[in-house]
Formats: C-alpha cells, structure tokens, sequence
C-alpha cells in the first residue's frame, strides 16, 4: 500500500513538471517578427459564433506556449511540444462571447534548443458584431471531376466541428448529386439534383423530401444551377447542353462550356416549368440566374449563341438582368448590368447582398465555369454606381463560387490557394462600405486535417437551419417515381 501511495505521488509530480515545463520562463528573447503558423489565422475578422482556430505553429521548437488575450482581461494559455495549438473550445466560446466587437491579441513562445525562449511579435485579430449563419454547406469530391464516385454533401456547424452528411452517393446507387441550393437560407427550404438511375431533382421543405422531373418533353435539355425566388415560390434554373474537355498539356485539366443555354421558371405551387421569354433570346446563352432581394430582378450570365465552329477560348459571358412581374410570371426589360467582354473576362455565379447594395461575381478570362482557371478571381459590383472592381481577398489560384450570409456581413467562397489544386472554404468579412476583410480557411480540429484530406469543397453555402435528412428517407424517395413537372404556356 506504501508503495502504491508513492507511486501515485511521484506520477503526480511527474504530471506537474511535465504541465509546467513547457511555460516560458527564464531568458526570454523577442524574435522581432509575427511567426509562421498554418493556417493563418493573423490579422483577420472573426465572427462570434466561429469554433476555435486551432493552427500549427511552423517554427522549430521543443516546447511551444500561446496565450490569447483581450483588453477586458480574458485570457487562454494553451501549450503543446509539437507545436499543433488546440484551444479548449469552452473558454474559446466564453471569449468570443464577451468581448463582441472587439479585439484579442496572440502571444506565442517557441523553446529552442537550448531551453531558451523566443517570443514572436503578437498579432490582433477582431470579433465581429455581426455572426455568421450557423451551417455551412458543401459537396465533396475528389477534384479530378472525372468520376461521380464517392460524392456527397455535407453540412458543418460552424459554431463547432460537427460535419453531418446531409445525403452520400453510396445510399443512391453512386447516382451523381450536386447543385445544392437554399431558399435564401432563411428557411427550410432546400433542394439538390441528382443524375443517374435515381434522377430528378429532390425538394425538401418542412421535414419532408420529394423528386421531381423538372425536364418535360418541350424541353430541349434539363433545369441545372437552381436559385429560389425569395418569396419561395419559385425557382428559376438554367436549361444547359454542356460539353466537358479534359486537357493533358494545359495547367487546366478540366474545361465546361455551354453548347446552349436558356432561362426556366419553375412554379413550386403549380409544378409548372415556364421558359423565360427574352428578346432575341435565341442568339444568346443565357446561364446561372440570381434574384434581386425584393424578388422584382433577375440575374443572369449572357453570351453570344455559338456555332457549329468555335473556339471555347473565346466564350465570355456579361452580367444581365431582366425585370420579373410575380403575378403575370413575365421577364422584360432586360439590361446589361456588367460588360465583362470589354476588359477580356467572362463573368460566372453572380450573387447578390440581401440587402441589395453589392453584388460579387467570379471573373476568369473565358467561359462560365471557372474553378480550375487559376486566374479567377472575385469580383464586387457596387449596385448604386454599377462600378465593379476586385475583392482583396484573390488569390494568385482560383478563387470561386460564393455565398452570402443572411446579414451581407460574410462571403464564404471555394479558394484553391492552399495548394493550387483541392477547394478549400474560405471566409471573409465584407464591410458596408463593400471592402473585404483578410480571409481564412475554415477551422478544423486538427489543424493539419487539410494538408492529409485529399477532396475539394464545392459550392460552399451558408444556411440557417440544420437538414435533417436519414438514409431511410434518402432511400424511400429516390426510389419512388418522380413527381413529373407540367409544361406552361407562359
């Protein structure tokens, strides 16, 4: 018993030591410089409902110590021997929590060798007044996009690291899902496509989930690239005949382009697919649409019809809208919002604030689908001015699809700065004066999780609700027969 009491106290102190030994203390030298830590979590704009930004500090050491700080005296001291820096997630949540709308500062030390510290300079970074919308969601794939193989769309909670898959392609015969798309993310209203043996595009609304067949026999291609009126009411899609290119000298492996494309309306009430009727729509490609917040506009990508001869290198699409009268489902007037052609760009996936004052699109020197164009880049539209200019938070990659918060304060968009290959979701505030914050790439709890996951993150969207959707559910309705959609005169 003496023995057992003895051993116990030596594993105590033992514990004690091995606690307190990486604490900085004795000769402390000032590096003079911010240290390299992965991801970069430095001089950037939070929001209070983010989890805890936990990094890998990227300096040699035997012994590492952070300590997160605000004028309002919180304080987080975290240490570790390796340098991957986990934050407990309580004493993150109560941080953030308190100090809305203002500052803390990073302190981290480094051991060296000769059990001296190094104190690196600290870094501030801000909480934001304004969260961000509670989920995020995405698809998953590999980013060859030469195969549908092990697909599936997944839905984080940003508050913490709970990812929650909201359907995977192993429950519907590896049927190719993409498409996701929320009714403003101000409700429950959600949808996604799904091409294969199962096909037709699944709705779910109010708990439940049901397919329908959009395309019906006066349609010469299918409804693609979904974006709900915001009354809920209706959708309207792009109807595409798409060719893809997969090039083995050119750094862009993968090239989409639209053979033909037109506008459709899809009245949810009615289960009625209305065409879009523009002007000389016949001589135009007419792509990805996008409503006004009041639901009086509708957006959209335009370039000229090509032939039987083109080349896809010279495929630029300009930014339209067209009004939209509600009750007489009719388009008129429609207006070129952004004449991408004019600076040799091509404009793709405009997405407008809720509150109407900006609008970004993604710029890439040709075509409408810009996610392996290393040049692509994020563009803000001034709504009052219709002056457009870049975001500063490009990259020297592709930075693509986006999505806005509820309250226009963050822009979540797929970014392959990481490596030049994978999607990665990254984050940014937007100021009201429409200037963008530095952004960050999502934290994980291992902060080394996106140097090993080898898939892209696609068509990132934020949303505030959570999906509840099981593999029962899932099954019963991809095997039923889809609800077919009727043709209006319209």
């Amino acid at each position: 018993m003496v023995f057992l009491k003895d051993k116990i106290y030596f594993i105590i102190i033992v514990l004690t030591l091995y606690s307190c030994s990486n604490n900085p203390d004795g000769n402390i030298t000032n590096a003079g410089r911010i240290p390299v830590i992965n991801p970069d979590y430095s001089e950037i704009t939070v929001p209070p409902n983010i989890a805890p930004l936990n990094f890998t500090v990227k300096e040699e050491g035997s012994a590492y110590f952070v300590r997160f700080s605000t004028a309002s005296g919180t304080e987080i001291h975290t240490s570790s021997w390796k340098g991957i820096i986990r934050i407990p997630r309580k004493k993150w949540k109560k941080m953030l929590e308190i100090n809305i709308g203002r500052e803390f500062t990073v302190d981290i030390y480094v051991r060296n060798k000769n059990r001296d510290w190094l104190k690196f300079k600290s870094f501030t970074n801000r909480i934001a007044s304004e969260p961000a919308d509670p989920y995020l969601s995405y698809r998953l794939l590999y980013p060859g996009y030469e195969s549908w193989r092990d697909l599936s769309i997944k839905q984080r909670c940003l508050a913490d690291f709970r990812e929650k898959p909201v359907i995977e392609n192993t429950l519907v015969e590896e049927n190719c899902i993409n498409c996701h798309s929320f009714n403003n993310g101000r409700s429950d209203d959600f949808l996604f496509h799904m091409r294969g043996s199962m096909g037709g595009t699944y709705f779910y609304s109010t708990g439940k989930l049901t397919k329908t067949n959009l395309k019906t026999e006066e349609m010469k291609n299918g409804a693609i690239y979904p974006r709900w009126h915001p009354s809920g009411k209706f959708v309207a899609f792009s109807s595409n005949k798409i060719v893809q290119r997969f090039h083995s000298a050119d750094n862009k492996k993968v090239e989409v382009s639209d053979l033909e494309s037109s506008l459709v309306l899809y009245d949810i009430i009615k289960n009625e697919m209305i065409n879009v009727e523009l002007e000389d729509k016949e001589k135009y490609m007419d792509t990805y649409p996008e409503w006004s917040p009041d639901g009086r506009y509708i957006y959209f990508c335009r370039a000229q019809q090509i032939g039987e001869v083109y080349d896809y290198r010279e495929i630029r699409y300009n930014l339209y809208r067209a009004t939209f009268d509600q009750e007489e489902k009719i388009f008129e007037n429609e207006e070129l919002v952004f004449d991408a052609d004019q600076i040799n760009k091509s404009v793709s996936f405009p997405r407008i604030s809720p509150d109407g004052r900006y609008l970004v699109v993604t710029l890439a020197d040709y075509g409408c689908f810009p996610i392996w164009h290393k040049e692509a880049d994020l563009w803000l539209i001034d709504m009052e001015t219709f002056k457009a200019a870049p975001l500063e938070l490009n990259s020297d990659f592709a930075d693509s699809y986006h999505s806005w918060s509820s309250n226009g304060r963050w822009l979540v968009f797929s970014s392959k700065r990481t490596d030049g290959l994978t999607a990665r979701p990254y984050m940014a505030f937007i100021g009201s004066d429409g200037n963008s914050h530095k952004p960050f790439v999502v934290p994980q709890k291992d902060p080394e999780f996106y140097g090993r996951f080898l898939k892209s993150y696609n068509i990132p969207e934020f949303s505030g609700f959570k999906i509840k959707l099981n593999p029962g559910k899932i099954r019963r309705a991809a095997a039923t027969d889809a609800l077919q959609a009727k043709w209006s005169g319209i």
